[in-house]
């Protein structure tokens, strides 16, 4: 089962000087990611964040980068793999590294409550660090299928001046990358990459934190669906 973790013990978010992206990653780790699966994603995850070309695009521009990373599956469970860092040095990015390679599979398996999981992001995004722009990129290989609905979130809650971008990963339900362009990304340069096999989630993942670290007019080679 997966635990609701309280945010850096009520400390509050770290200061941010000239901040220019509060990036919250939001995993998905619902039963139909298997133990197999979940390795393709971790490794996936910590390798995309050791790429060269992301560590230059997290460290090469001007203004510093926030990072936060949270596990989410079914109903009121959601797991702050990683509380919000400014990385500000190389060993600020290994160190929330090594927080992914560490946070062990969950052992319940549960649902897919994504309106749940984007209601847990919001909330995050509120002890965010001040920066010019705000992302939380969800990856899932399935639709809402327990809790509040995607769109009852959206209509219930203020999503304002953030933007939400998804990773659909093809290999469980037909027309995910439908469904994600459709329900789920929302706000200023919104986009949806695509994984279709759990195997081309690593790539994904890498070729998606890009466009983000380096703003929404860089575009790249995958598909690019956006809704305002």
């Amino acid at each position: 089962m997966l635990r609701l973790v309280l945010l850096a013990d009520c400390l509050g978010a770290p200061a941010a000087a000239d901040c220019r992206l509060a990036l919250a990653l939001a995993v998905d780790v619902s039963r139909s990611i298997d133990s197999q699966d979940y390795v393709i994603q971790t490794d996936g995850l910590a390798g995309a964040l050791q790429d060269k070309d992301v560590r230059a695009a997290i460290f090469g521009a001007e203004g510093e980068v926030a990072l936060a990373i949270y596990y989410w599956s079914g109903r009121g469970y959601q797991d702050l793999v990683q509380p919000w860092v400014i990385l500000d040095s190389p060993e600020a990015l290994d160190a929330a590294i090594w927080q992914v390679r560490r946070t062990p599979r969950p052992a319940a398996p549960l649902a897919t409550a994504l309106g749940d999981a984007l209601n847990y992001g919001l909330d995050l995004m509120s002890d965010a660090p001040d920066c010019d722009r705000r992302v939380i990129d969800v990856a899932g290989d399935g639709r809402n299928n327990e809790g509040i609905s995607v769109a009852r979130t959206y209509e219930r809650q203020d999503f304002t001046g953030i933007t939400i971008n998804g990773l659909a990963v093809g290999e469980h339900e037909a027309d995910i990358l439908d469904y994600y362009a459709r329900e789920v990304i929302r706000g200023p340069g919104a986009f949806v990459e695509v994984a279709p096999r759990q195997s081309d989630y690593p790539q994904a993942l890498r070729r998606k934190l890009l466009r983000e670290l380096r703003g929404p007019m860089i575009g790249g080679l995958p598909l690019h669906l956006s809704q305002g």
